[in-house]
C-alpha cells in the first residue's frame, strides 16, 4: 500500500525507535493521526523541549536538564563509592533493584574497536580524572555482561590498578550473560549486586 509522503515520513521516523518495526510503527502513526491527535501535538511538544533542554551531568555523564544532576547534588550519596555503567537507564536498574547510596559513571557505551569505540569515546580519560581527585575509595563495575561490556570492565579496572588505595569490584554474575541490566528482573540485579566480588 502507499501512503502520502507525510504518512511515509511519519512511520519511518517512528521506526527509529528500539523495538519498533514498520508495521508497528504503521499502527503508531494511524493511531496518533485517527483518533489521538491532541496526544501527538503533546508529545512532539515534550520531544522537542526534552531534545532542546536535556543534556549531560557534568560530573556523572547521565542525563539530566541541570549542570548537575539530583544524585551527584544530593549530600547523602556515599562520594567513596562509585558504579560505572554503560547507558543512563541502567542507572535507573541500579537504584529501584538494590539498595545503593553511592555515586555513578555513565559511559554512553562499550569499548567496541570493531564499530571504532576507543576508551576517550566512553569517557574513559574523564573516569580516570573522576578517580584522580581522591575521594573514590571503591568502583563497581557495572557494565553488562555481553563480550563488550566485560571487556570494558576488564580495561576500567586495570585503569584503577594503577592507582593505589582504590578497590575495583564487578557485579556478580546472577545477571545472565549476553543480557543487558535494563531487562534484568529487579531480585536477580539486587542479589548479582550485593554478592560482587572483587576484579
Amino acid at each position: 500500500m502507499s501512503f502520502s509522503p507525510l504518512i511515509s515520513q511519519l512511520i519511518e521516523v517512528l521506526c527509529c525507535l528500539p523495538g519498533v518495526g514498520p508495521k508497528s510503527a504503521q499502527r503508531m502513526a494511524f493511531h496518533l493521526l485517527q483518533r489521538d491527535r491532541e496526544g501527538a501535538k503533546r508529545m512532539a511538544t515534550t520531544l522537542l523541549e526534552a531534545v532542546e533542554r536535556i543534556g549531560h551531568c557534568s560530573q556523572c555523564r547521565s542525563l539530566s536538564e541541570q549542570s548537575l544532576c539530583k544524585l551527584c547534588a544530593s549530600s547523602r550519596r556515599d562520594r567513596s563509592l562509585l558504579c560505572v555503567v554503560e547507558s543512563p537507564i541502567d542507572v535507573q536498574a541500579v537504584l529501584q533493584a538494590a539498595d545503593y547510596k553511592g555515586m555513578f559513571f555513565v559511559l554512553m557505551g562499550h569499548l567496541s574497536p570493531l564499530d571504532g569505540i576507543g576508551p576517550i569515546d566512553i569517557g574513559l580519560d574523564k573516569l580516570a580524572a573522576r578517580l584522580d581527585e581522591g575521594e573514590i575509595r571503591e568502583v563497581i563495575l557495572a557494565t553488562n555482561p555481553t563480550a563488550e561490556g566485560e571487556a570494558t570492565a576488564h580495561y576500567i579496572a586495570e585503569i584503577i590498578e594503577s592507582r593505589a588505595g582504590i578497590r575495583a569490584t564487578r557485579i556478580a554474575h546472577g545477571v545472565p550473560v549476553g543480557g543487558e541490566l535494563e531487562f534484568v528482573n529487579s531480585s536477580t540485579l539486587s542479589r548479582a549486586f550485593n554478592a560482587r566480588t572483587e576484579v
